[in-house]
């Protein structure tokens, strides 16, 4: 349940007109947030077919409109683009006029801070840098997710308050990161977010090779309990063949990946030699076991069958556990 604390009405922000420059997944869920806190969502813009199409469902009626109308429409606009596209359009934004004095300029882009937006900052706006630590399906479930959703929030002092309240009425809660910071805060996310979602789509694959007709239903409730621990515990949380250091599963795991899934062995041994330099640092994995371990690794990264015995299992018995 979110901790988070609705203001109270007399203490809210005046109602405030969104614009929405980017009708990707993220900009139609925020303006529909805000829209329910009692903004009042006036246009939007989308180049796709797919993002028009969703900007109609998750905001009926709003008019779809180009850029810089969208910016004469709003008092807060949200540019929802994605990062490597977000400086040429505040440049562009600026140079044409298009920005106006004292309206409020929102990004949601991860990598970057509030100094993206100096070039609107410049022509007169407010910038705010608040980002959704949430993945995002373009549906109506995002507006849901959102409550009680993270939002790593950049902004000048001044503008502190008005960001963390905007975040607050959507539902979130602001965690403030320092300019400096950002491209930090995004990599994390990205490498627990983003990446997660590779290992599982692969792990469901090799477990259909492997004859499982349902990975998704054996692997819910493993990766559920695994994140639940490791959010609470760390890597005191750590399980398996690596922190046990049972070299010969190991080594048999990279034959087999290597006969089924060439593709997924780099990221293994990339993980397995992840985990293992953390279960060494915390007392998990003895040393004396590490060695034949990192031996294993190793010869897995030379591009051979990842052993050392001729059986697939370094010359022992692979352990089952």
């Amino acid at each position: 349940m979110s901790t988070v604390q609705q203001p109270e009405p007399g203490d809210r922000p005046a109602r405030l007109a969104v614009g929405v420059v980017g009708a990707g997944r993220v900009g139609p869920a925020l303006a529909a947030s805000l829209q329910l806190a009692g903004h009042r969502p006036v246009a939007v813009s989308g180049v796709s077919d797919t993002s028009r199409r969703r900007a109609e469902a998750m905001l009926p009626g709003i008019p779809l409109v180009p850029p810089a109308e969208v910016l004469q429409r709003a008092d807060l606009v949200l540019l929802t683009v994605p990062d490597d596209a977000l400086p040429g359009l505040v440049t562009g934004l600026a140079e044409t006029g298009a920005v106006r004095p004292g309206q409020l300029l929102v990004h949601t882009s991860g990598r970057y801070g509030a100094k993206v937006l100096d070039p609107a900052l410049r022509a007169g706006a407010l910038p705010l840098a608040l980002h959704p630590a949430m993945t995002f399906t373009g549906t109506p479930v995002d507006v849901q997710r959102l409550a009680g959703c993270s939002f790593g929030v950049t902004a000048p002092e001044e503008l502190r308050l008005a960001a963390e309240a905007l975040v607050i009425e959507m539902g979130g809660e602001p965690e403030w990161i320092s300019e400096e910071n950002r491209p930090l805060y995004h990599a994390a996310l990205a490498l627990g977010a983003n990446h997660l979602v590779t290992l599982v789509a692969q792990s469901m694959e090799l477990l259909r090779t492997a004859g499982v007709e349902a990975p998704d239903r054996m692997l819910g409730p493993l990766l559920g309990a695994a994140l639940d621990n490791a959010l609470r515990s760390g890597d005191a949380a750590l399980t398996g063949p690596v922190m046990r250091g049972d070299a010969g599963t190991v080594a048999a795991h990279v034959t087999e990946l290597r006969r089924h899934a060439p593709q997924a062995v780099d990221g293994y041994l990339a993980m397995a030699r992840a985990t293992a330099d953390r279960a060494l640092a915390h007392g998990l994995l003895k040393p004396e076991l590490a060695e034949d371990l990192l031996g294993v690794l190793a010869t897995g990264a030379d591009g051979t069958d990842g052993t050392n015995g001729t059986d697939g299992t370094n010359g022992t018995e692979g352990n089952a556990r």
